[in-house]
């Protein structure tokens, strides 16, 4: 299923502007503004929402909306009101509105359903809590047990946006969890809360049957310094 996003901001330079950093991230995704009160201010409009989403929907299967004010809401929420055959395919999250898109989006890129796009979003106003820390591999170990591996960040600026979306994108491949240092390493917002740096040394870990193809992935985008060096 294919989820495509749509930003409804007061803003219209606000809205293009989120569009603009999570198409960074998720270059696959449908990602669509429906900003401004229609006239070139600031404001929301309905007109301006209903044709947004007339242009987002013929692409995609479901589309999952932010907005960025209370008011946008309401537009929003008029809209789904007005035309009662949207509301299978479209979701209004209730979420902060540029970390709720970069993760839906992120999300989207890979492969999420409209649920899980929409979870996305709302899960990114919530702090980015590490995931579980992992036993060290041992030898002999089963597809239960965990692969590790440790690498220095090469990179100037090291886990930030686009780097960490990549990351995102490839640690999502593998069919079991992959952490960076402790953290879900499918999500953008809690690879980029690391704070990562050059010389930073980070450890990877992974379960599952693809374990080892997914440290050795995630090691190589590391030391490769995601074409930044």
């Amino acid at each position: 299923m294919s989820v495509g996003l749509l930003l409804v901001s007061h803003s219209a330079r606000l809205a293009e502007g989120a569009v603009e950093l999570a198409r960074e991230m998720a270059p696959d995704v449908v990602l669509v503004s429906g900003a401004g009160d229609g006239a070139g201010g600031l404001g929301t409009s309905l007109e301006v929402v209903q044709d947004a989403l007339g242009r987002a929907l013929p692409d995609v299967d479901g589309v999952v909306v932010l907005a960025d004010l209370g008011s946008a809401v309401l537009t929003v929420e008029t809209a789904l009101e007005v035309d009662e055959d949207l509301a299978g395919r479209v979701r209004l999250a209730e979420a902060p509105f540029v970390e709720g898109a970069v993760a839906a989006a992120v999300a989207a890129q890979q492969g999420g359903g409209l649920d899980a796009v929409l979870a996305a979003a709302e899960g990114a106003g919530a702090s980015a809590a590490p995931a579980a820390a992992a036993p060290a591999a041992d030898e002999g170990r089963t597809d239960a047990e965990v692969v590790s591996a440790r690498v220095v960040v090469r990179n100037p600026l090291g886990l930030h946006a686009r780097p960490a979306a990549v990351v995102a994108r490839a640690a999502a491949a593998f069919g079991g969890p992959v952490t960076v240092q402790g953290v879900d390493a499918t999500s953008v917002l809690q690879l980029m809360a690391l704070g990562t740096t050059a010389g930073t040394e980070v450890e990877v870990a992974a379960r599952g049957a693809d374990a080892h193809d997914a440290v050795a992935t995630v090691v190589g985008l590391v030391e490769g310094g995601f074409g930044e060096v």
